[in-house]
């Protein structure tokens, strides 16, 4: 592979430059991580499945409408995306009680929420990415009033979306994170979706069985993570019921 310009590591994700102004490639690694890196593994194939199942997701959003920053899949492991300038809050949505809502206030893990409930959380690891008010988020200037507004519409669609989507193959949404980045189009900028939607940030029960199908398994020490990843995959018809995700799959060129 030809050398490329790392422009950002994160925790799951390597962002290089792209092909042309304007564009980078997201990266999709085997690392697994939780409670902020105080906990991490690398799990093979699970970069893959990740990439996949966002893939699906964002292109999805794109066709109805959505506006976020995903272009293309490049290969097993990457996707071509707009070059956005990324919004330093953790936009979560929450459909029923988990995690550290219940802990927080309370109430039972599982219990239906009387609506969906939205919240902001300062990216910062440091800190341990503390939840914040739009009055915090204003009086800092990490967006400005417009901004929440927009950002806050877009959890609201893509919560619609995903609801529906994962309800039509027998999942539950429970919660999910999403970020959002400021895209420039010569002098208008306007916020898109960005990051990636997978069962790293998302909740994802089994209808039936309340079965967790996502990063709940890592942090819990429940295993399977990549057989849950895949579960997912199958449902939402990306893998075929006889694939099994190729758990080395390195950097790979293949175009799809």
């Amino acid at each position: 592979m030809n050398r490329r310009r790392r422009i950002y590591e994160g925790k799951a994700k390597i962002l290089y430059e792209g092909p042309e102004p304007g564009t980078l490639i997201q990266h999709f690694k085997d690392d697994a991580t939780a409670f902020n890196a105080k906990k991490h593994e690398v799990v093979d194939g699970k970069g893959v499945l990740n990439n996949r199942i966002s893939e699906y997701i964002f292109q999805h959003l794109n066709d109805i409408g959505v506006p976020t920053h995903f272009i293309r899949r490049l290969n097993m492991r990457e996707q071509l995306i707009r070059e956005v300038e990324i919004v330093p809050l953790e936009v979560v949505v929450r459909n029923v009680a988990a995690g550290s809502l219940s802990t927080r206030l309370g109430i039972e893990e599982g219990t239906q929420l009387p609506r969906s409930i939205i919240e902001f959380y300062y990216k910062n690891d440091a800190l341990n990415d503390p939840m914040v008010s739009e009055e915090h988020i204003t009086a800092f200037g990490w967006a400005t009033p417009q901004e929440i507004d927009d950002i806050m519409s877009l959890a609201i669609r893509v919560n619609d979306f995903l609801s529906g989507l994962f309800l039509g193959v027998g999942i539950r949404l429970v919660d999910f994170k999403m970020e959002c980045g400021r895209l420039w189009e010569n002098e208008m900028v306007r916020i898109v979706l960005a990051d990636e939607i997978s069962p790293d940030s998302c909740r994802l029960w089994d209808i039936k069985s309340n079965d967790k199908l996502d990063k709940d398994r890592f942090r819990r020490d429940m295993g399977g993570l990549v057989e849950a990843y895949s579960e997912v995959a199958r449902r939402l018809g990306i893998l075929s019921e006889s694939d099994n995700p190729p758990p080395t799959a390195g950097p790979s060129l293949v175009k799809h």
